[in-house]
């Protein structure tokens, strides 16, 4: 699906940067992998969509591992996600959607904001007890004056719609139903994932491994950029900022990458992040 053909208003969405929920980043525990995986699952253990270093799921990257796993071959997709952006999590849903195997969701730990909609895809979705589901709508962080917020609530307001219109598909319930559980930002534990039919059954535990000591220092950095943000700084100025950061930290990404993502994923380092009190404007 093309997103920018479907969204014309994206034009005026262009200083519109899909990010994380500092809470869903803040709950998300990245040493909840799976225990075992095979030549036909997928891991989403990060966040959703490219960061400054390359890192995280793309669609691109679920892309090629659907093509070698094979078109008409089931395919096992395991999550603990905190959520990225909106709209590489609606490419991977499509992605998934299309692919004429079974797919297989396994939530492991969380899968918040983009990551429950790539879990919506699953002919058969399976999630831990002591796993969640997290929806909302559509967080963005943006920039301008009043006449660009104006557009950007008339530029995100359908893609909540879009939103609860996948959540719907699964389910069942009522549209505007489920629109008022966005609104909220409504958590669902894995029994009541089940019981509101988000989740067809609980997953073994022993098909879970958890990482107590995980840490590392690029999910600070991903939190770092959200706080940067937050204090008025431009996406480039971010950029700048993180990129010079990584120049002087060797290594601090972490090693490669399997399947779909960083295997040696780390412990985010625990803070909270509030909006501020007050408006800056740049001079």
């Amino acid at each position: 699906m093309n997103l920018r053909t479907r969204f014309p208003q994206l034009h005026k969405g262009a200083n519109v940067r899909f990010d994380l929920s500092p809470v869903a980043l803040q709950r998300w525990n990245p040493g909840v992998q799976a225990a075992a995986e095979g030549d036909s699952d997928i891991g989403i253990f990060d966040v959703i969509g490219e960061d400054y270093w390359g890192e995280g799921v793309s669609s691109k990257r679920i892309a090629a591992a659907l093509r070698g796993i094979g078109t008409d071959n089931p395919v096992t997709v395991n999550i603990n996600s905190p959520g990225g952006d909106l709209f590489e999590g609606l490419t991977i849903y499509n992605l998934l959607k299309e692919h004429k195997g079974t797919v297989t969701v396994k939530v492991m730990g969380l899968a918040a904001s983009a990551a429950s909609i790539i879990a919506m895809a699953g002919d058969e979705v399976q999630i831990s007890r002591a796993g969640f589901f997290m929806i909302h709508n559509a967080w963005t962080l943006a920039a301008g004056n009043r006449h660009d917020f104006r557009d950007i609530a008339d530029f995100l307001e359908p893609l909540d719609r879009s939103m609860a219109d996948v959540y719907s598909a699964r389910t069942g319930d009522d549209l505007d139903d489920l629109q008022a559980l966005m609104d909220q930002e409504t958590w669902i534990g894995g029994s009541d994932a089940v019981t509101q039919n988000f989740a067809d059954s609980l997953l073994d535990s022993d098909q879970i491994d958890a990482d107590a000591n995980a840490s590392g220092g690029k999910y600070a950095a991903k939190k770092l950029d959200i706080a940067l943000a937050k204090a008025g700084l431009s996406r480039a100025d971010r950029r700048q900022l993180l990129n010079e950061f990584k120049s002087t930290t060797r290594n601090a990404g972490g090693p490669g990458m399997r399947n779909a993502t960083d295997d040696s994923t780390r412990h985010a380092a625990e803070y909270d992040l509030q909006p501020l009190n007050k408006i800056q404007f740049p001079a």
